[in-house]
């Protein structure tokens, strides 16, 4: 009998005759059985055996079945598992009457091996566990992708025990599509889920450092500034690994999310009734648990949660495109523009005005319990102090376009008068001719104006626009001792600084200065502490005070040691400034002093409110008087009740009340 032809069972009333069915086919005699049939007889002879012969068939045999036929047993024969129960783990199984024809070697040419390795053929228990807790995975991760939600404060037990509303829509148009739309949407729609689940990871970053999500359109310049703030925070190495970690974590979930709606489409594929049924009563309890409003807490059970957060991406991408034309328009805007030189700032005339950003002394660290006591302790010195030297003020508070995170975009709204919330304004600002809160005091040709800026450590072209006479940034400071983390030079030696180079300075004339206070930058740790003005030297005093400092990584383990180093940060700030007006002010110094933004989520355990403290130091009671009718709160503590105002509206306000007709 050739090895290439088939055989098929005919009914017979004999013995179990079988009689071949084309010309090709050998007849054998039923019942009888040659030697070769015996277990002990070595084959030798090609052969198609019936499913009851051969219990000891050969490893990697193969045998073409034809029921009700018992052939010799040949060698390399095909036989089904139950054929040969003591055939070794590589034997090729062919028991249908569909399979292939055998050609006469262990293998069909060009056949791919069953498993890695042969090892699914091997281990067919452990394949088949692997190949379950692959298919479990997947939709594990299809699942975990279409519920999370964008926000680490969002993310709880509820939120992965809904029905999303796009899974069973996609589940239903993947039944119903064609075999090859069907495997390209698969492959589309996973790698699209995985871009929305990087999304909503970046999303995750922004809220816990921001307080708002990430914007398409105009937040691409922030991961370059992010970078930079952990190489400067937790080294170069630290950098490397933090940003190294995030692109394969990124690549893993497009890839995986991709691979998965793939297999999980496949699974739906081979079981199409009940994926079908599945996906029916799926879509019937959405509707169910929609129109009832059903909940688990307070988070319902039936959602359609990605498509309203693409919904809103959209929206906001439009609404970034949009707003370069809104913003030509509002700076176009401009009460004081056509005002002559004579006319702007007569009420401060001759006399040294500083303006001072405290970085992230926000009102977080005024209001929250945990901080509340401390720092009032320190405001209430400073105020005392200040008072026994002479001087008054008066504080409020000012909303800042920003929190966490942006110092620079405060700092433009409040010189500027205009609401400096993204990337893209700020490049709008600093490439017009839109005149600042320094540019009106060097407009006047009345005061030399000057900028203490530590926190700069690169070119800064920016710099010009705000009409600075002359800008000291970290490396111009005369500065020779270490970095804080981010901070490049302690509060105290910038004031000392500024002291020294420019305001201590005999024969001069007065002095407009934007003072930037970096100490209390994030992360807050390790922080220097005050020390005699007299023994400040080049600041190689703080390489020991440094050492004495804390461990940004350990600190950040612990929510409440960054509550507490932020704090202590802040009144590091607040004392090096009200110190260096004990010390060095005078009848002519007129400070304003506020913080640029709050902190990041952290620290303001969730509280999104941008409001900041602003206060006014002056000796010349004249001065304070022209701010009476703002009702500010006397001392260096804004009053709960405090005006608050658009931090946009200070710039227009000042220049009024210290105009002519103030």
């Amino acid at each position: 009998m050739s090895p290439f032809t088939r055989s098929r069972q005919l009914s017979d009333p004999t013995e179990g005759g079988a009689e071949p069915d084309d010309d090709r086919a050998t007849k054998e005699p039923a019942g009888d059985q040659t030697e070769s049939e015996k277990p002990d007889a070595e084959p030798d002879t090609g052969a198609e055996t019936a499913p009851d012969t051969a219990p000891e068939a050969e490893p990697d045999t193969a045998v073409e079945t034809a029921p009700g036929t018992a052939p010799e047993a040949e060698p390399n024969t095909e036989t089904a598992p139950d054929i040969a129960p003591e055939a070794q783990p590589d034997t090729a199984v062919d028991a249908g009457p569909d399979t292939a024809p055998h050609t006469g070697s262990d293998e069909l040419p060009g056949a791919p091996k069953p498993g890695w390795f042969g090892w699914r053929r091997r281990y067919p228990r452990v394949a088949r566990g692997v190949s379950v807790g692959t298919t479990v995975l997947a939709g594990a991760l299809v699942l975990f992708a279409l519920l999370v939600p964008n926000q680490v404060d969002k993310i709880e037990f509820a939120s992965f025990v809904r029905i999303p509303a796009e899974g069973v829509l996609l589940a239903g148009l993947l039944l119903a599509l064609p075999p090859k739309a069907r495997r390209i949407t698969a492959v589309v729609m996973g790698a699209f889920l995985g871009l929305v689940t990087i999304l909503k990871f970046v999303d995750m970053g922004f809220y816990q450092i921001l307080a708002r999500p990430f914007d398409l359109v105009l937040d691409w310049i922030l991961i370059e500034n992010g970078t930079d703030f952990l190489r400067e925070t937790f080294g170069r190495t630290g950098q490397v690994l933090a940003v190294t970690g995030v692109i394969v974590l990124f690549v893993a979930v497009l890839v995986l999310t991709t691979l998965s709606v793939v297999r999980l489409t496949r699974l739906m594929v081979r079981h199409r009734p009940v994926a079908a049924r599945t996906t029916l009563i799926l879509g019937t309890a959405w509707m169910t648990c929609m129109t009832l409003g059903l909940q688990i807490g307070t988070v319902p059970i039936a959602t359609k949660g990605n498509a309203e957060f693409l919904g809103n991406r959209v929206e906001q991408v439009r609404a970034g495109l949009k707003d370069a034309r809104v913003f030509e328009k509002q700076a176009a805007v401009d009460a004081f523009a056509k005002t002559p030189p004579d006319q702007l700032l007569t009420g401060l005339r001759g006399k040294d005005v500083l303006f001072t950003f405290i970085e992230s002394y926000g009102r977080v660290a005024i209001d929250d319990p945990a901080m509340a006591q401390q720092t009032d302790a320190v405001l209430k010195e400073g105020t005392g102090r200040l008072k026994a030297a002479g001087f008054a003020s008066r504080s409020g508070w000012l909303q800042s376009p920003v929190t966490g995170a942006g110092s620079w975009l405060a700092h433009s709204t409040f010189l500027s008068g205009l609401w400096i919330k993204n990337q893209q304004r700020y490049r709008n600002l600093t490439t017009s001719d839109r005149m600042t809160l320094t540019k009106y005091f060097g407009k006047t040709g009345a005061w030399r104006t000057v900028g203490i800026v530590p926190g700069v450590r690169r070119a800064w072209p920016e710099g010009k626009y705000f009409g600075l006479d002359h800008i000291y940034d970290s490396e111009h400071l005369g500065y020779h001792g270490p970095y804080f983390s981010w901070t490049p030079v302690p509060d105290q030696f910038s004031m000392e600084a500024f002291q020294r180079l420019e305001h201590g300075k005999k024969d001069r004339e007065p002095i407009m200065a934007e003072i930037i206070l970096a100490s209390s930058h994030n992360p807050w740790s390790p922080i220097a502490r005050m020390i005699d003005w007299d023994d400040l030297g080049d600041g190689s005093v703080f390489h020991r005070i440094k050492k004495e400092g804390t461990n940004p990584t350990e600190v950040w383990k612990d929510p409440e040691r960054v509550r507490t180093e932020y704090r202590r940060a802040i009144e590091y700030s607040i004392r090096s400034l009200t110190e260096w007006v004990e010390r060095y002010g005078d009848e002519d110094t007129v400070l304003v002093f506020l913080g640029d933004h709050q902190p990041v989520p952290t620290v303001t355990a969730g509280d999104t409110g941008k409001d900041v403290p602003i206060t006014i130091v002056a000796k010349d009671e004249k001065v304070l008087d022209r701010v009476a009718d703002w009702n500010w709160t006397d001392g260096l503590k804004p009053a709960a009740n405090a005006p608050r105002w658009g931090m946009d509206k200070f710039r227009d306000r000042f220049m009024t009340a210290y105009g002519p007709q103030g």
